[in-house]
């Protein structure tokens, strides 16, 4: 670790702990700019379907955000982004975030720009009504050469800029291999907290995803205090069906991902503001049942 990380970590533990005795009138405002939303990837299904019935099923159950998972063509889910943000407002919705994933393709390294590909994708998150512009994968090339990865957390800078010029931010949602691939002595996820400027890139902590992979969700947040602006709230369980993972997401509070503990610190340490649920196994349930469910939940824990 450098000498600027550990100062970084240390200041922002410092401040910290002078909000932890601020006037009890600050915590209220500060619970007032939090969200909680719905990533769509949890209805997929249904989205694919019949988009517009299930937005409105959405807001019948009690949720005011949605998070998008599928943009292509300049167009969310087969609409222009004026058409999809006239749909979610229509139904009392916004839509504060989103997933398009950030590639090695999107950079022209010769001219040092983006593509127009990623930028028409900035300006459409824009026209959306989008605060956060989220990058939730990594090519494979990115995962095995410590290089190109620490060359490529540049490029997220970059995406920072370019979002912050429509007023947005720019962050990266995990999976589990940024914990289990080990470039040069460290991991993926090291790597992008040690090489991305803080206000810059934020990071969106997938507690479901982290599970089993021998990382420590509590002590990554506590570690790089303020920069989880968003995370989504995902608790897991044995796999029910045998495939390629060991554990599947269920209801929150059913399984044993820790997800309760980990959720209060991102919110009295991490910064986060969003708190976005994701499930996508649902135990014999519907996708909309399982997801009203959560809503319910994370009611519950104070959010």
């Amino acid at each position: 670790m450098t000498n600027s990380r550990r100062n970084f970590i240390k200041n922002s533990a410092l401040a910290a702990a002078g909000v932890m005795v601020a006037p009890s009138n600050i915590f209220a405002s500060e619970k007032a700019n939090n969200l909680i939303g719905v990533q769509l990837y949890s209805v997929r299904a249904d989205m694919k379907a019949n988009p517009i019935a299930t937005l409105e099923q959405l807001a019948k159950i009690g949720y005011k955000h949605v998070e998008h998972a599928f943009y292509a063509n300049r167009k969310f889910y087969g609409y222009s982004p004026t058409e999809f943000k006239k749909i979610l407002d229509g139904f009392g919705l916004q839509m504060p975030s989103g997933h398009s994933t950030l590639e090695i393709k999107h950079w022209d390294a010769a001219k040092k720009d983006f593509t127009d590909e990623w930028k028409y994708t900035v300006e459409d998150a824009a026209t959306a009504g989008m605060q956060y512009v989220i990058s939730a994968w990594l090519d494979d090339e990115l995962r095995v050469n410590y290089d190109a990865m620490r060359s490529f957390a540049d490029v997220f800078n970059k995406s920072g800029e370019l979002c912050s010029k429509y007023g947005m931010k720019f962050g990266y949602h995990n999976h589990n291999f940024e914990f289990s691939k080990n470039l040069n002595g460290y991991s993926v996820y090291e790597i992008i907290l040690e090489h991305t400027d803080p206000s810059k890139v934020f990071l969106q902590l997938d507690m479901g995803n982290i599970y089993g992979t021998g990382a420590d969700p509590i002590a990554i947040v506590k570690n790089n205090p303020g920069r989880f602006l968003s995370v989504h709230v995902k608790d897991e369980i044995k796999a029910t069906e045998p495939g390629e993972s060991l554990y599947e997401s269920c209801v929150l509070g059913k399984g044993f991902a820790g997800t309760k503990a980990i959720t209060a610190v991102c919110a009295s340490v991490g910064g986060t503001k969003h708190f976005i649920v994701e499930q996508e196994s649902y135990q014999g349930q519907t996708p909309l049942a399982a997801v009203k469910q959560d809503l319910a939940i994370l009611k519950s824990w104070g959010y």
